[in-house]
């Protein structure tokens, strides 16, 4: 819960720039996952939601909400910056959808309140999976699915602080992973693949996938410049759970 300030002062502060930098990728097509911009149409990890209720957790200026919104969805944005909810009303032009201020760790909806909950490194990145979790668990439905991309650990362990950027050689511990922080105080959050597995079945879900999103050889990394040139074709920089709540 400490973190709670800090990266909501984080967020606020970039917001702005990050959008500006980063929206033509997020919104250049329908459902694109990750650094890399891999299409939902290849991994298969959200399926239809016509007619459901999704709750997107670190929604930004609602790339993705917008359009599962398009797709007949009844979508709810939640963003812990006010700076980011700002960005998506912005861009909503005549399309009004629910936009919540809240934090990961307290959610601030009642229980089986949605049928799809999901993000994109989001707020299962910024918030500590053990409280966060179980909170998106808890205002599922019966049936209803979690369903989210984060960084993979391989991306971490291989992380060289000093060089910054990611090597083809282990740097860091595997066994661990935590908290990450940030600049400014702000705090993210890495776990390994057994912390995830542990976390998610502790909040009552099942997983039915794990994919590792891979892109093809000399696909552009558009969030930072910290991969060595097709490292992520090499091994998974990133993890898309697939869950559901039995």
């Amino acid at each position: 819960m400490d973190s709670i300030p800090a990266n909501r002062r984080f967020w606020n502060r970039i917001s702005s720039a990050y959008q500006h930098e980063h929206d033509p990728q997020i919104g250049a097509t329908p459902r694109l996952w990750g650094m890399y911009s891999i299409p939902d149409a290849h991994l298969h990890a959200l399926g239809d939601i016509t007619g459901k209720r999704v709750l997107e957790l670190g929604c930004g200026a609602g790339q993705w909400f917008r359009e599962l919104a398009a797709e007949g969805a009844a979508v709810v944005g939640l963003d812990l910056s006010e700076a980011q909810l700002a960005a998506a009303a912005g861009a909503m032009g005549a399309n009004r959808y629910p936009l919540v201020q809240g934090a990961a760790e307290q959610l601030p909806f009642a229980a089986n309140s949605f049928d799809l909950v999901f993000c994109d490194f989001g707020g299962l990145s910024w918030a500590p999976p053990h409280v966060a979790v179980p909170q998106a668990a808890r205002v599922l439905s019966q049936g209803g699915r979690l369903v989210f991309n984060v960084a993979s650990p391989w991306s971490e362990s291989c992380y060289d602080v000093a060089a910054s950027h990611v090597t083809t050689t282990l740097q860091q511990d595997y066994f661990g992973l935590s908290a990450i922080a940030e600049d400014g105080g702000a705090t993210s959050y890495q776990l390994s693949y057994g912390g995830w597995v542990r976390i998610l079945r502790g909040a009552g879900l099942i997983i039915d996938d794990l994919i590792e999103p891979r892109p093809d050889l000399g696909t552009f990394n558009g969030y930072n410049e910290t991969d060595t040139p097709d490292w992520a074709h090499r091994w998974p920089a990133e993890l898309l759970w697939v869950t559901h709540k039995p």
